[in-house]
């Protein structure tokens, strides 16, 4: 294989990589672990 074709191959799953990420951010299944962890700094122990 040619170092180029390495080189697309590693950038397209790369961006698959990073929207799957971004679907599964986006889902509201994780909306209410995102919403309690940005109140974390807020918190008082």
């Amino acid at each position: 294989m040619e170092f180029t074709t390495l080189r697309i191959l590693f950038t397209v799953i790369t961006f698959v990589l990073f929207i799957i990420i971004m679907v599964w951010a986006w889902r509201n299944r994780n909306s209410a672990q995102f919403k309690d962890a940005q109140q974390l700094p807020f918190d008082q122990d």
